[in-house]
């Protein structure tokens, strides 16, 4: 088990007993004490799951979640909170949290909510989904808008894996790797020539969903047009 929790909360002693129990099983957990630190460590590499406070300096819980709605619909959210009031819970799952747990909390029942959310994570996995993209892994289906769009194995593999981490830049080396095999000998241009196949099938020029970094890889950021 090494799936990254964040959790946002300005209460150091709660920060510790959430990382305690979440730590004890097997999870990376990463530590913040305000939502603008974790907005900008979201947007570069999102966990598997962010539990928020709702009451934090700056920027309140439910506004960051927000924020992270605007761009990432797929990421499990708990809010840990100690406002109890129906109408607070409420107005949480509305603005695009997954779960709502109240202070003071059960370290068992917190570990619970956590799996729970995982889990509901993995069922999802299936299918991806971008603004005018998606992605069926079972049937291997692509969709531009409603639009099937057929795609060679090769092509099929590098859309998919440069989707799954569009959090980040994917070098060249590690997506000959991944796709061709770590014992690939044959000439780098396969890459170039498959991405290029890739964005014709797309019609994307290089800005609409594949971006490349000059002597470095290539990043999935789709433009909104």
């Amino acid at each position: 088990m090494n799936e990254r929790i964040f959790v946002i909360e300005d209460d150091e002693n709660i920060r510790e007993i959430i990382d305690l129990a979440l730590s004890s099983n097997g999870y990376h957990v990463t530590l913040f004490d305000n939502a603008m630190d974790a907005l900008e460590q979201i947007a570069n590499q999102a966990p598997e799951l962010a539990i928020f406070d709702v009451m934090l300096p700056e920027m309140d819980g439910i506004t960051a979640i927000k924020k992270i709605r605007e761009s990432n619909k797929e990421l499990p959210i708990l809010i840990l909170s100690a406002k109890d009031r129906e109408i607070d819970k409420v107005n949480g799952l509305d603005k695009g949290a997954d779960d709502y747990l109240t202070k003071p909390f059960g370290v068992l029942e917190l570990s619970a909510r956590v799996r729970s959310l995982l889990r509901r994570k993995v069922k999802k996995s299936n299918a991806l989904k971008t603004q005018s993209l998606s992605i069926d892994k079972d049937t291997r289906t692509v969709k531009q808008q409603d639009n099937i769009i057929e795609l060679t194995n090769k092509e099929y593999q590098l859309l998919l894996y440069l989707l799954e981490n569009s959090q980040r830049v994917v070098e060249r080396e590690e997506l000959l790797n991944e796709i061709w095999g770590y014992d690939f000998v044959g000439e780098s241009r396969a890459l170039d020539v498959h991405i290029r196949a890739l964005r014709g099938k797309l019609d994307d020029d290089g800005t609409k969903y594949i971006k490349t970094l000059r002597s470095v890889g290539y990043r999935f950021i789709e433009s909104k047009e």
